[in-house]
């Protein structure tokens, strides 16, 4: 039955069906050819994965990134950071990163932040005589910082799929982010001072830096808002997801005065839309994970695995290779939510960590989305750049090297994100 599983999702894929229709037709396929598994016992385990009350964090998330972002604050941030460091070394590239790293405090989406900040800063870059290849390497990396630090999306998936706390992988999040963030921008200094990038001279006017800086300051304090009810229990995820959103309707009105009735319709109806693509997979990938299970394929990796492979560090490796791989080729979400049940009863058989395994599976999958052939952010930030994949994929070598080092410490060094 898993092979059957697997030909057809692969056939379906190399047809460019969508991930989730190719899951389900995958699924369909498998349970309909199989005497064991009955249709309609299927189709209840599709339905009682999204009956879930954590996953109503999910449209609040995203709801709160659409009315913050939807309008003033994105030029505020970039208003803000250029001033601070757009006229140093690799600073414009560096604006890139901190708007990146800011923006995944509000939206938790990478594809959100490439086009968010990808439209904002690549027209600037240009202005400058940055090399727009470059230009759209660093915001493709930039954007998956987002899904690393709180909220991120998929690691709310990883937990619901896991039985793990949300709050806990949150938390974990935060330091590979920072390191990420802190890398990239290391990076963009040291090519930019070797290559003579240009930079932003034009002279500060201190008072448009603080009125960037007074409209920028109430989405600074939502991420830290975010991790202290988390940390110290105040809210569920599910609670602090509400009241965050409450939190960007409220500031959007009163401080920004900036949400009419169109903008509240247009920031739900693409949260929702959003959501709707999210459960999809959710539904999708559980009836995949089910059939497996049912079929006995994690255990039976685990179990092969565990027989012939006797070393722990040996076992990571493989298991960051498998999904380096699948990051290459499956959307996120769906990728969370396939590897997950695979990888659950192998991380278990050495003892690893429930928080661990989704920090590294999380930062595996994250390269995915600026790695060829179906980088996500990769093609958003190039499609904004007007320049060719292959020039930008030429880029994205010194942030390569830095998200392999941090998946090395998140996958070597526990220690570093379990607290």
């Amino acid at each position: 039955m898993s092979g059957l599983l697997f030909l057809v999702f692969i056939g379906s894929a190399v047809l460019a069906m969508p991930i989730a229709h190719a899951l389900l037709m995958a699924a369909m396929a498998a349970a309909a050819t199989s005497d064991r598994v009955p249709v309609d016992l299927l189709v209840q385990q599709m339905v009682s994965q999204v009956q879930s009350f954590p996953l109503i964090a999910i449209p609040f998330f995203m709801l709160t990134g659409s009315l913050m972002m939807g309008g003033r604050l994105g030029v505020a941030l970039v208003g803000v950071l250029s001033t601070l460091i757009g006229r140093y070394h690799g600073g414009p590239a560096q604006v890139g990163v901190l708007s990146s790293t800011l923006f995944g405090g509000v939206s938790g989406s990478a594809v959100a932040d490439a086009s968010a900040i990808g439209s904002l800063l690549i027209p600037w870059h240009k202005r400058l005589g940055y090399p727009p290849a470059f230009s759209a390497a660093t915001l493709a990396a930039a954007a998956t910082i987002d899904i690393l630090i709180p909220p991120s999306i998929p690691l709310i998936l990883f937990a619901l799929t896991a039985n793990a706390s949300i709050a806990a992988l949150f938390v974990a999040g935060i330091l590979p982010g920072m390191l990420m963030c802190g890398g990239f921008m290391f990076m963009c200094w040291w090519v930019g001072r070797r290559r003579n990038f240009p930079r932003d001279t034009t002279p500060i006017v201190w008072s448009a830096f603080r009125t960037h800086l007074l409209y920028a300051s109430p989405a600074l304090l939502l991420p830290v808002l975010i991790v202290l009810f988390l940390r110290f229990g105040i809210a569920t995820p599910t609670e602090v997801a509400v009241l965050s959103t409450l939190y960007a309707a409220v500031v959007s009105a009163v401080f920004y005065r900036d949400l009419s009735w169109k903008r509240l319709n247009e920031a739900m109806v693409s949260a929702g839309l959003a959501t709707g693509v999210v459960l999809l997979v959710i539904m999708a990938s559980s009836a995949i994970g089910w059939l497996l299970t049912y079929d006995q394929m994690p255990s039976g990796i685990a179990n092969w695995v565990t027989q012939n492979v006797h070393e722990a560090w040996l076992i990571i490796f493989i298991m960051n290779l498998i999904m380096l791989f699948v990051g290459m080729f499956i959307d996120l979400p769906a990728a969370v939510l396939l590897l997950t049940p695979v990888f659950l009863p192998l991380a278990q058989s050495i003892g690893m960590d429930l928080t661990q395994l989704g920090i590294m599976m999380v930062v595996n999958l994250a390269i995915g989305l600026y790695t060829p052939p179906v980088g996500t952010t990769l093609f958003i930030t190039s499609a904004l750049a007007k320049v060719k994949v292959g020039q930008t994929v030429r880029e994205l070598g010194p942030f390569y090297l830095v998200a392999f080092l941090v998946l090395a410490l998140v996958s070597y060094v526990p220690a570093s994100i379990l607290h």
